[in-house]
């Protein structure tokens, strides 16, 4: 008898260590780059969802993406690690088994039932257009892991999504906290959305980066179709929540998994690549419509999911919880995120290839100066997934016809392109004058240089140590040498 009231009373104790545990829903769009929220003031979109778990909780202006990728972007996303250090630079690789996810450390050490579901996560490697022989290798060498990570894997729809939440809490024990991770496919090319959700291509505000021609416009009108289906689709979820009386007492993380398919985002170590929407909604811990410009980086999440469950990360994770910031306490700002590019879906190595199938680069950014390092700069630059597309088709006739800006031709067209662009983001933001190697930035430069050595330095990277010259070395080919 004693030991059962012993048994009972653990239960008791453990269900309500529990139930003081947050649930968590952490919801991430695709191909989604930063300001393409309403609550960010950008005019061209019309996000009411998302509107409102910005104004009841935070937004972060400057949360970065470890990559302009999914892969190797939500790879960082789950282990708190660059994709690197964590061994998934390659598109196509699955996360290795011994790489710890943050979920499974919520299962093991915080009692909670996790779940994964929506758009393919990306993680178990690349395997639907690969020949028989190459899957084959995944599962003979049992590389598909995701299944024995969680307790709930649905891959499916956007419009499935709000169903399978529903099963998924179905199907979690009364006592336990959940975690559940809904990706979503919108606003990921080829754009599709329905015309009452499509804007007016006219009335769109287009930044610096992009010249204004019908092509860029037009296809800039689809992307944001796509961003107002992603948040009436959001709403559906959310109403799962509410009608279960869960909304109050979850977590809700909404973010962009990299930049948007056009010119200067995804594939790019640009800031449109991997600066990517934030909002975090928690009721009675984050003071509602707070926000922040601290610099992010995709490597933090991991380490704020599990301190807000009260689990500390494991000590191979890089990443730094922001959670004091969602409590409006003080933290140590970052001075540096670290940003980088590999190869893109499953494009084989071709010659006159473009880099939007194969590219090599790493970059480093800090509150007002960003430098990127390009070890294949032979590769002429191309848009990921975008490439046949009006934007681009245009961009390039406008260049032939000598129409387009000098800066924009510096960006989209040279070739070699440089191995070393330094920008200045206060006079700059949209990165189109390259500084590398001025004279009055060679400090500013020269620690850039060392700040990404040092990280690639940790993180075991197989690229060359960037050259800790001052000026642009390596920006320009070596003559001659005399005999």
């Amino acid at each position: 008898m004693k030991i059962l009231f012993l048994f009972l009373s653990s239960l008791t104790l453990a269900s309500s260590s529990f139930a003081a545990k947050p649930n968590m829903l952490f919801l991430l769009s695709d191909d989604h780059s930063y300001p393409f929220l309403s609550c960010y003031g950008d005019k061209n979109v019309k996000t009411p969802t998302l509107d409102r778990i910005a104004a009841e909780g935070m937004k972060f202006h400057r949360f970065f993406t470890t990559a302009p990728q999914c892969v190797p972007s939500r790879a960082s996303l789950l282990t708190g690690r660059s994709p690197v250090a964590a061994r998934i630079t390659r598109f196509s690789a699955p996360l290795a088994r011994d790489e710890i996810t943050f979920p499974e450390l919520l299962r093991s050490q915080a009692g909670y039932f996790t779940g994964i579901c929506g758009r393919s996560y990306h993680l178990d490697g690349s395997t639907k257009v690969a020949s028989k022989e190459m899957n084959a290798l995944f599962d003979q060498h049992k590389l598909k892991t995701f299944a024995q990570r969680v307790d709930f894997l649905n891959v499916c729809a956007d419009n499935a999504v709000a169903s399978q939440l529903e099963t998924f809490l179905d199907q979690k024990p009364a006592e336990k906290p959940f975690f559940m991770w809904a990706n979503f496919s919108d606003p990921h090319h080829e754009w599709s959305a329905p015309a009452d959700y499509r804007p007016d291509p006219a009335t769109l505000q287009l930044p610096a980066h992009w010249p204004d021609l019908p092509g860029v416009r037009a296809q800039l009108a689809d992307y944001c179709a796509e961003v107002n289906r992603l948040d009436h689709t959001l709403a559906g979820v959310l109403e799962v929540l509410k009608k279960r009386g869960l909304f109050d007492s979850t977590v809700i993380v909404f973010i962009g998994d990299n930049g948007a398919a056009l010119p200067h985002g995804k594939g790019s170590l640009y800031d449109p690549g991997c600066n990517v929407p934030c909002l975090v909604r928690w009721p009675g811990v984050v003071k509602p419509g707070t926000e922040s410009r601290a610099l992010l980086s995709g490597e933090d999440l991991a380490p704020t999911l599990l301190a807000a469950a009260g689990v500390a990360s494991i000590p191979k994770m890089s990443g730094v919880s922001f959670l004091p910031l969602l409590k409006g306490e003080t933290q140590q700002p970052r001075k540096h995120v670290f940003l980088e590019r590999g190869p893109h879906g499953s494009a084989p190595v071709a010659l006159g290839m473009s880099n939007s199938g194969y590219d090599l680069s790493r970059a480093v950014r800090s509150d007002h100066h960003k430098l990127i390092y390009n070890c294949t700069p032979w590769l002429p630059y191309a848009p990921v997934d975008s490439t046949g597309g009006g934007a681009w088709y245009q961009m390039r006739q406008a260049k032939e016809q000598g129409k387009l800006s000098a800066g924009l031709v510096a960006t989209y067209f040279t070739s070699p392109r440089p191995v070393y662009e330094l920008y200045d983001l206060d006079a700059d933001p949209s990165e189109l004058n390259n500084l590398s190697g001025k004279p009055e930035l060679a400090a500013v430069e020269r620690s850039l240089r060392l700040a990404l050595a040092e990280k690639m330095i940790l993180d075991f990277d197989y690229l060359p140590l960037p050259d800790l010259m001052n000026g642009a070395a390596g920006n320009k080919p070596k003559g001659k040498g005399k005999k």
